[in-house]
């Protein structure tokens, strides 16, 4: 396990935060305008070269800048970021749009995944382990840079009929998690490279299904991985009442 220095962490930190804001490598020049991190460009660099060596980021062929890695966004998940917890405001949104098909799973499933869509602002897909399979925000997709690619797009608009290929995906996590995360290197598909997915399982008697979103690898995970969350636990306690 390597061990960072707490100046590593902070322009790791800043570095990742930068990045899913901006979708542009980040440069020392920029850490040193925007961030009050102590120390001078050229030590920044320096750290930055580390960082690179050790596989928390990569350069980009066309920048001089860097970006997270897998492992960047992975350590930045578990030991950095603060979640942003739902309002009250967004959950009652929620429940509204869902409460009325609370009786019905294939229903249910469908507006919610539609709910996620809208509020995270990604693709959102859901499935059931009897073969069923939801999709909605296919035009959030439009709003990425990383989906200007027509070849990648096209691959993962295809997928998406494909029930097979999502709960294979879905089924690699089996411990359980209030959510799960993957980046590009966890997907043996090439096209998901420049993707990340959030998701969580719901598994009750009646019901046995995955909910979650994909977007580029620059999610924003403060956000969305707590809405996630909360989709999968308010899905888990209205099926547990049928």
């Amino acid at each position: 396990m390597i061990e960072l220095s707490d100046r590593q962490i902070k322009i790791l930190k800043a570095i990742v935060e930068d990045y899913i804001e901006t979708a542009e490598a980040v440069g020392s020049e920029t850490l040193d305008k925007k961030y009050n991190l102590g120390v001078s460009p050229a030590t920044i660099r320096n750290e930055m070269v580390k960082l690179t060596k050790t596989g928390f980021l990569r350069q980009p062929h066309t920048s001089s800048g860097r970006v997270p890695s897998s492992t960047g966004f992975k350590f930045y998940i578990q030991n950095l970021m603060q979640q942003k917890e739902m309002s009250v405001t967004d959950e009652v949104q929620v429940k509204e749009k869902i409460w009325d098909y609370r009786q019905h799973a294939d229903k249910l499933l469908r507006e919610a995944t539609k709910a996620l869509a809208d509020k995270t602002h990604a693709l959102a897909i859901s499935t059931t382990k009897t073969g069923d399979i939801y999709y909605s925000g296919t035009a959030n997709l439009l709003d990425m840079w990383e989906f200007y690619d027509m070849l990648v797009t096209k691959n993962l608009l295809f997928a998406l009929d494909q029930y097979d290929f999502w709960w294979a995906i879905f089924g690699r996590e089996i411990q359980p998690a209030p959510y799960h995360v993957l980046f590009g290197e966890d997907f043996k598909e090439e096209f998901l490279h420049s993707c990340g997915m959030v998701y969580t399982t719901v598994s009750t008697p009646k019901l046995e299904c995955t909910i979650g979103i994909v977007g580029p690898n620059r999610l924003n995970y403060p956000l969305v991985i707590p809405m996630v969350a909360y989709f999968g636990n308010l899905i888990g306690d209205i099926s547990k009442n049928w």
